[in-house]
């Protein structure tokens, strides 16, 4: 018998998640609206799964990079602009981008019709970085810079340019 078999303690598991069309936190920040489907409690912190709707002409985040997790995007609809290690990609409806730890990105809806998308984080720890810049928006406080930068470096992310 092992000792994880010698355990009394019940092993359990993760609860089934069931969010429907108009369930989920909202977070604003700015012209994008998230929906979050998924904040990572029903993954075992592996996996978040946030919908986000970009308005037209909609500036993402400045270039930065993550030190700890991939970050994934399905296009729903519209067209999204990815700029990857200094390379534009427009990615349209039915696109999966996946940028792996390390790699310098951002995105963009340049165009005239809204943008959405299905963006993941593994693991889930990016998530917190969105809520936080919320919160400050709440406080009545201004996203500056150094505001974003300070935000990014509690959640393993670094600019790739200088904001300052």
């Amino acid at each position: 018998m092992t000792e994880e078999t010698k355990s009394s303690e019940p092993q359990t598991r993760p609860a089934l998640s069931v969010v429907g069309p108009g369930d989920g936190e909202t977070i604003v920040l700015g012209t994008t609206r998230m929906r979050v489907l998924e904040d990572g409690s029903h993954t075992g912190h592996r996996l978040a799964i946030v919908e986000s709707v970009l308005a037209p002409h909609t500036q993402g985040p400045p270039q930065h990079r993550h030190a700890l997790h991939d970050e994934g995007f399905y296009i729903l609809s519209g067209t999204v602009r990815f700029t990857v290690e200094g390379e534009d990609h427009d990615a349209a409806t039915g696109t999966l981008v996946m940028v792996p730890p390390g790699t310098s990105h951002t995105f963009a809806n340049l165009t005239d019709q809204p943008a959405v998308m299905l963006s993941t984080f593994t693991p889930d720890l990016y998530l917190q970085y969105f809520r936080e810049l919320q919160d400050v928006l709440a406080a009545g406080r201004p996203l500056t810079p150094q505001t974003d930068i300070d935000a990014m470096s509690r959640y393993a992310t670094e600019p790739a340019t200088d904001l300052t």
